[in-house]
């Protein structure tokens, strides 16, 4: 705890979302206020937003949240980025841009997350850094208001909000969707805001919508199963299963095709809070945010943002247990159990190595599957805070944030997500832009001449690329032959509750 201080006025001359005018400490006098100091790439950012809904929730007439956007990387600091994240985690308190870190430095802050408690008076009375303090902040929260209750100096009344989502509702018929997968029995789309799953022919054909729409955790038929922003998929085309990753259920679904059944396979539907360097039964084990996953002869290797970790499930035994990495935040090349990632969050594979969107060290990495079974970097940095937008060799490359990858006929193309580009990798380290500007927008055309808005999910199949195009809400299909990209369009596809049933 720190002492009890004065809070520092909020900047009302700075962007605001989530409302429609700035707020002031000095207005919300008699309210308890929680400062939540985020930026939208931190997974430890994005594990607390469920403890804030609650505690903004059930204490709404006398507990005021305000979400502090202080950006990590170059493309989190733009105000229509940062409205996009709020849309996509459906956040409902009012959020400030908090441009050139002037709220962190007032508030002498750290690291993200950082939540300050300001008590009725205007005093910061506390803090705290990381995840996992719901119930800390709860007590603290009650004791607050039982302690102004009897003094007379709390203000109980619902404040009222405009929130960016009924500025501008996810109705199109993708939501910012995740990752896509391209294989022989067609298309599948990680509709993550939607909380569904696609499928359809590469024109574009609807032939399965996987879940109700509205997110839950349940298993059963296609029109009953529920997912919670699902992210990235595998198939076993002899099988006939999907695998994918759900990922703010934090567990590992199978989809089967042919009994149209979806079934949870890994992880008890908790976040797992704990480092783990072992195993267990899949249904016994608790998983941390798995981002992407790849299959490999009889076992599933899993990108486990969460904890910094890559994941390995045996399909025959159902055992899931870690297979590269520490746990540590960082990115440590070498063996398998010394090795270290940063928020791992694409995986694909060449049979001998896994390779890896490790995005916040903005690094591709490479894990042997093979003996030596070694960790390496292939390109990036390798450093937190070395991002930016240089192609070349190995670690003089600079990407930022990137979130997919795909080996494909002995490259790796790479979603440069915050750089709004596709880039082209060699296993050897190579980088070379090949699609997008580096400017948000929705244009086709070829080569460079086009634009993304933070793609995310990368599949090859023949000769084409398909690009999950996340803040676009829609999948680019690239020919590879002349690198011309079109937006795919979905006959008949419309977000849940926005279709008029066909027998009216």
């Amino acid at each position: 705890m720190i002492p009890r201080v004065r809070a520092p006025e909020l900047p009302q001359n700075y962007s605001w979302l989530n409302t429609d005018k700035p707020l002031s400490l000095k207005q919300l006098k008699g309210r308890v206020v929680i400062l939540d100091f985020w930026t939208y790439c931190c997974i430890n950012c994005l594990h607390i937003l469920p403890d804030l809904k609650y505690l903004e929730q059930k204490y709404q007439d006398s507990l005021t949240i305000i979400g502090v956007h202080s950006g990590k990387f170059d493309n989190e600091k733009e105000t229509e980025n940062i409205r996009q994240a709020i849309l996509r985690y459906d956040i409902e308190h009012p959020v400030i841009v908090d441009s050139g870190f002037r709220v962190w430095e007032e508030y002498a802050v750290r690291a993200w997350p950082t939540l300050m408690i300001i008590d009725p008076e205007g005093y910061v009375i506390g803090s705290v850094s990381g995840e996992g303090k719901r119930n800390v902040l709860e007590e603290l929260i009650q004791r607050l208001i039982q302690q102004h209750h009897d003094k007379g100096t709390i203000n109980f009344q619902e404040l009222s909000l405009t929130l960016e989502k009924q500025r501008q509702p996810l109705i199109t018929p993708l939501a910012f969707p995740g990752k896509v997968l391209a294989t022989e029995a067609g298309l599948f789309i990680a509709d993550s805001g939607h909380h569904r799953l696609v499928m359809s022919t590469f024109d574009g054909e609807i032939l399965h919508l996987i879940g109700t729409g509205k997110s839950g955790l349940t298993d059963g038929a296609f029109d009953e199963a529920q997912f919670f922003a699902p992210q990235g998929m595998t198939f076993d085309a002899e099988n006939q299963m999907l695998y994918v990753v759900d990922t703010e259920n934090h567990v590992l679904r199978r989809v089967d095709l042919q009994h149209q059944l979806v079934e949870t396979i890994a992880g008890t539907g908790e976040q797992s809070r704990k480092i783990q360097l072992h195993g267990g039964a899949g249904l016994e084990t608790a998983l941390n945010s798995p981002w992407d996953l790849v299959k490999v002869g009889n076992s599933l290797f899993i990108a486990m943002a969460g904890s910094h970790q890559i994941w390995q499930m045996d399909l025959e035994t159902g055992v899931v247990k870690p297979y590269a990495g520490m746990g540590a935040e960082a990115c440590i090349d070498g063996s398998l159990a010394e090795s270290a990632f940063a928020q791992p969050s694409g995986i694909s594979h060449n049979g001998q190595e896994l390779y890896i969107a490790d995005s916040e060290v903005s690094s591709i990495r490479g894990v042997g599957i093979v003996e030596p079974y070694q960790v390496r970097t292939v390109c990036g940095s390798g450093d937190l805070f070395g991002f930016g937008d240089v192609d070349g060799q190995g670690e003089n490359v600079r990407l930022q944030h990137c979130l997919g990858v795909e080996y494909a006929q002995n490259f790796l193309w790479v979603a440069d997500s915050y750089n709004h580009k596709i880039k082209l990798v060699s296993p050897s380290g190579n980088c070379q832009t090949v699609l997008g500007d580096g400017t948000v927008g929705l244009q086709d055309g070829q080569g460079k001449n086009t634009r993304f808005f933070e793609p995310s999910g990368l599949s090859v199949w023949g000769s084409y690329l398909y690009i999950s195009d996340t803040n676009n809400h829609v999948i680019r299909r690239v020919d590879l032959n002349s690198f011309e990209v079109i937006t795919l369009e979905f006959v008949g596809l419309c977000a849940p509750d926005v279709c008029i049933p066909k027998n009216l």
